[in-house]
């Protein structure tokens, strides 16, 4: 249960990743906040440390967080200690990391080449273990160019694998089944919905599957009701189009009825609400790698806890899908 492996790369994980989204801190496209707003570089260390000694090894992250500042802020917890874990990043996104703006997306191999340059430096690091796209719904044709390119980066031992973060099952499939050393998939999932038709992808071809937003970009913390409201320099609080467990910076109330009708079955055994909904992922797909965002000491001893209960019994998993109609 603790460990899972990266698909066919054979790279062995923890069961529970941490997600490095939210200690990237502020970022912005315009106006619009992409970050969760300020942090504090210091506790996301000791984050990263209590991770560690709680047996989380996996640590997700790309170079657009925080334009860049993510990357650093892993390379500062990880100095003395990267032969313990395994380190995942992305690229495909552009970013000045002065301003911290970002720019369009670039999914050319001329982009993948500096980008990987790039983050090594702001990682501290020789080499990335996984490497993943992160343009969601870049063309099929597009994405198979950068296959011999991520190939000879396997090559050169610059990165151990690569994958692709798309919720597209069609992109997924044609990745994987071009390239020799893909190894895993990160798909958008959570009890409450998702990219479920990406599951049968993954298991085809067999790819690991990262899943991105397990705890519904926090409504599964259980903290959220219909009167609470988001500040506007967190990407929840301003809310893009894509942004669906939010609307105009408050929870969706649709998504806060579905939780109160599962509550009951995820918080069985002792377990908290989130540790519920990782419970459910688990015992979802066995491939399943959970990466819950986490920047401070209590979420990551709350999420870890998680894996002492496990996935959900059969039963339990049962009631879930009946209780959501599925």
């Amino acid at each position: 249960m603790d460990t899972r492996f990266l698909g066919r790369s054979g790279i062995e994980v923890s069961a529970l990743g941490m997600g490095c989204w939210a200690i990237g801190g502020p970022f912005w496209a315009g106006e619009q906040p992409l970050g969760w707003g300020e942090v504090d570089d210091d506790e996301s260390i000791r984050a990263v440390h209590r991770a560690l000694d709680l047996g989380v090894s996996f640590f997700d992250t790309a170079n657009v967080y925080g334009a860049g500042h993510s990357e650093r802020v892993l390379a500062r917890a990880l100095a003395g200690r990267r032969d313990e874990v395994v380190l995942a990043t992305k690229f495909g996104g552009t970013f000045d990391e002065q301003t911290r703006q970002v720019g369009p997306d670039d999914g050319s191999p001329e982009n993948l080449q500096r980008s990987v340059r790039d983050s090594l430096r702001r990682l501290g690091t020789d080499r990335i273990d996984l490497l993943q796209l992160h343009i969601n719904a870049l063309p099929i044709p597009q994405a198979l160019d950068l296959i011999p390119a991520l190939e000879d980066l396997v090559d050169r031992g610059l990165i151990r694998a690569y994958g692709w973060s798309t919720d597209f099952p069609e992109r997924a499939d044609a990745f994987a089944a071009a390239g020799q050393r893909c190894a895993t998939i990160q798909a958008d999932l959570s009890v409450l919905r998702g990219s479920f038709a990406v599951l049968p992808a993954a298991a085809k071809h067999d790819l690991g599957v990262i899943i991105r937003g397990p705890l519904a970009m926090g409504l599964l913390g259980g903290r959220y009701t219909t009167t609470s409201t988001l500040p506007r320099d967190d990407v929840r609080g301003l809310s893009p189009d894509w942004m669906t467990y939010f609307t105009d910076g408050h929870p969706t109330p649709e998504f806060l009825a579905r939780i109160d009708g599962i509550r009951d079955v995820l918080t069985s055994g002792g377990r908290t609400l989130a540790q519920g909904a990782l419970a459910w992922l688990w015992a979802y797909d066995e491939r399943a790698v959970p990466i819950p965002g986490c920047r401070t000491v209590a979420q990551v001893e709350e999420n870890a806890g998680a894996l002492a209960h496990g996935p959900l019994t059969p039963a339990e998993l049962a009631d879930v899908e009946r209780l959501m109609g599925r």
